[in-house]
């Protein structure tokens, strides 16, 4: 099937198209405060040596090649806080139904998994610090040789993708 198509596809019993399903639009907040982060302690890691370069007189060639890297991080981080998160939101889609779980995501490396429902072994939601801010979730869902996200969700999306999932995969909590 071709990505540039939503055409539906009938696999087995259920037919089944592209996947539709969007992450939350407070993603690209996330993804920016978060990108904003790890910039900040990258330049005031170079401005540290930047600054002993400059007390201690290192060779030439050193302060050259921080100031390049300095100029190479400055272009990273417009990438990183201006563009990506936008990127990602825009191209980030996910399905599921009864006999599969779709990701599709990338704008430049265009990426569509199908995950089958029968190798599912486990399904969780996941929250750190920056997400709790947003009320943000992710899904994360186990199978024998990998695992695979399904970032930013809001919080009854995401307990009710889990639900869903790990029903259609008959995953069941054992009480003790």
């Amino acid at each position: 099937m071709s990505e540039t198509t939503d055409m539906a596809v009938t696999t087995g019993t259920e037919e089944w198209s592209t996947p539709q399903q969007k992450l939350s639009p407070h993603a690209i907040r996330l993804w920016r405060v978060s990108a904003i982060l790890y910039n900040v302690i990258g330049f005031v890691v170079l401005a540290a040596l930047l600054i002993l370069d400059s007390v201690y007189d290192w060779r030439p060639w050193i302060g050259w090649i921080l100031w390049g890297v300095t100029v190479i991080s400055a272009g990273y981080a417009v990438w990183d806080i201006f563009l990506q998160p936008v990127l990602l939101y825009r191209y980030w889609f996910y399905g599921v139904n009864a006999e599969f779980v779709q990701l599709k995501h990338g704008a430049l490396n265009k990426v569509h998994q199908v995950i089958p429902m029968a190798k599912v072994q486990s399904v969780s939601t996941n929250q750190g610090p920056l997400m709790r801010k947003y009320g943000l979730y992710s899904v994360s869902i186990g199978t024998m040789g990998s695992s695979h996200h399904i970032p930013a969700l809001p919080e009854d999306v995401a307990y009710a993708l889990r639900n869903q999932i790990a029903d259609y995969a008959r995953i069941n909590e054992v009480d003790e």
